[in-house]
């Protein structure tokens, strides 16, 4: 099994545990932190842009990425939502192991 980071961007910290908990109670991630308070920089449709936002880590396993990709993009307010996965290539194995038993099927 291999475990992955999902990195997503809100608006809010409302959306941000709307999505979280969308991600958690569906199984699609064990588990999701929210950091509010991050500010970006990025451009859109043209224009240098600048906006508070909050993070938000999901760990889920690598055969999920997709469902849990889907699912975020769909729920999101954004039209084009930051959601990318990234593999965790090493770590605390029990808690990889504890990702993996909290995203299997049930």
């Amino acid at each position: 099994m291999a475990a992955h980071l999902v990195y997503v961007t809100a608006p809010s910290l409302a959306e941000a545990e709307s999505l979280a908990r969308l991600a958690v109670e569906g199984r699609l991630a064990a588990c999701a932190n929210i950091l509010p308070g991050m500010r970006s920089l990025y451009w859109w449709q043209g224009a240098l842009e600048s906006a508070e936002e909050v993070v938000l880590l999901l760990k889920t396993s690598e055969a999920l990425v997709p469902a849990l990709t889907k699912a975020l993009t769909e729920a999101h307010s954004y039209d084009c939502p930051c959601v990318v996965a990234l593999p965790i290539v090493q770590g605390n194995p029990d808690f990889l192991r504890w990702i993996e038993a909290e995203t299997a099927p049930r």
